[in-house]
């Protein structure tokens, strides 16, 4: 049979993958860091408006069968591809001060990063899903290695590399049986019914495992405290916001597109996830001393809080067609305003911090004394975070999440959110109190990059927007 491919459906990705070789071309013939930086932001905005573009139109699929498309352009993959771009395009800016990182290799990995997670915006199968996640990963793992000279850089590549290779094991392992026991794949075809059989729920069980492994959720979170702080910082936010995001998107498709019939073993498996890990992120969390470990601790509750809507499924009331629209547009939702909040908390560290590790949280006594704007900033990310106001955002978020809870009648796991939420409050307003604490001594202020200052300011200004429109994001949701 032959096969037409709609060469439009793959624009996104076409725009994100000349993207890498171009950069590769630009490091060979200029080798001026500026030059391959700024070739890596414009093929990112590049992405983002030919993502726009696409949506924009009628939905396109290509490498079909009969039944199902592999691949699937639509307003969906649209969103999901222009949040990595606009991703991507943040973190480049954040890498202004980034000095001990050769800049071809970073800013080519990124773009093939960026590759894999606009393709799997429009995946339309589980091996494409599956490929597309790790395209977005693998790159990672030279990216949080790649800071010169320093042992805890490799510490946390290797630590990344090893769990994330167990994991997609698992994933794969679950793909096959489910491709065992249905003769399926496609994810419309997948959907309309899975045998009843045991091996039936150990696929489930092994894919959202695997996929469990890209949210750091526990227990497959042991990846992430020691990359985030062996990585550079910019890349410790790629980590935090672009690869979690990548996470959440494969999940949501996996256990609503294609195990669609599984829900009542899925739900269940979800919902532990979901209490395991906001409770271990929090706890751990207490007792960080250093900045980018309390934020990574901190990025593992938050997927606690992701996935905690998708725990209603477990509950035949939330498996409703409602319940269950209601339950995904929390989690984007929550997702969109996470990854914001994400971004604006590290590029607050980038900023005052240029061109060194997180440090000790004891080290930005005073920076808001010192820098009150990127002081104010890294605050009001930080209580979005823990949800309170007048960070709105995060306020809306955890409100969201709670209301679909209720709504699929989960009531005891957004009591479980409450508490946790309450948890989270001491960690995130102990850095507050350092922050705005007297220095020890009289300091010295911090000459900010003008991209550093640019792409905080965006994503500030970003979450006071969405704080005060939230409907904005509900509507993408």
């Amino acid at each position: 049979m032959t096969q037409s491919v709609d060469h439009v459906a793959l624009l996104p990705v076409y725009l994100a993958a000349g993207t890498a070789v171009l950069v590769l071309l630009t490091d060979l013939i200029l080798a001026r860091r500026a030059a391959v930086l700024a070739v890596a932001a414009l093929g990112a905005l590049a992405t983002a408006a030919g993502a726009i573009g696409v949506g924009l139109g009628d939905d396109r699929r290509t490498f079909c069968v009969p039944d199902a498309c592999s691949f699937v352009a639509n307003d969906r993959s649209a969103l999901v591809a222009t949040l990595f771009a606009l991703l991507t395009l943040g973190v480049i800016g954040l890498s202004a001060t980034t000095r001990d990182v050769p800049p071809g290799e970073y800013a080519f990995l990124l773009a093939c990063s960026m590759t894999g997670g606009v393709a799997l915006g429009s995946a339309g199968d589980l091996i494409t899903l599956i490929v597309a996640l790790e395209t977005l990963t693998l790159p990672l793992y030279v990216l949080v290695g790649l800071r010169r000279r320093t042992v805890e850089s490799a510490e946390g590549a290797v630590t990344f590399f090893v769990v994330s290779v167990v994991a997609t094991a698992v994933t794969l392992l679950g793909a096959a049986l489910l491709y065992a026991v249905s003769g399926r794949l496609h994810f419309a075809t997948l959907a309309t019914g899975l045998p009843d059989l045991p091996l039936t729920g150990a696929a489930v069980v092994l894919v959202l495992a695997g996929l469990a492994f890209k949210v750091a959720a526990v227990p497959f979170h042991a990846w992430a405290p020691a990359a985030y702080d062996g990585a550079p910082v910019p890349i410790a936010a790629y980590l935090s916001t672009a690869s979690k995001l990548g996470g959440v998107v494969a999940i949501l498709y996996a256990v609503v597109d294609a195990l669609r019939p599984a829900l009542d073993l899925a739900g269940p498996a979800l919902a532990v996830l979901a209490v395991l890990t906001m409770t271990v992120g929090n706890l751990v969390a207490l007792r960080q001393t250093r900045m980018v470990r309390l934020l990574a601790w901190s990025s593992v509750a938050q997927a606690g809080y992701i996935l905690a809507p998708l725990g209603a499924f477990m509950l035949a009331e939330g498996r409703t067609d409602e319940a269950l629209s209601v339950a995904v547009a929390a989690t984007v939702a929550y997702t969109v305003f996470y990854v914001l909040l994400e971004l604006a908390a590290f590029g607050s560290v980038v900023a005052l911090r240029p061109g060194e590790d997180g440090g000790l949280i004891a080290d930005y006594r005073g920076a808001a004394r010192t820098h009150p704007w990127v002081g104010a900033a890294l605050v009001l990310a930080l209580i979005g975070l823990a949800g309170l106001p007048p960070g709105l955002a995060g306020l809306f978020a955890k409100v969201v999440v709670v209301r679909s809870l209720l709504d699929g009648g989960a009531g005891w796991l957004a009591v479980v959110v409450a508490l946790n939420a309450v948890i989270g409050l001491a960690y995130y307003v102990r850095v507050a109190a350092v922050l705005y604490g007297p220095a020890p001594a009289p300091g010295t202020r911090v000459r900010i990059p003008w991209a550093v200052a640019t792409t905080l300011g965006v994503a500030t200004l970003a979450i006071v927007v969405v704080g005060f429109a939230p409907q904005l994001v509900l509507d993408l949701s």
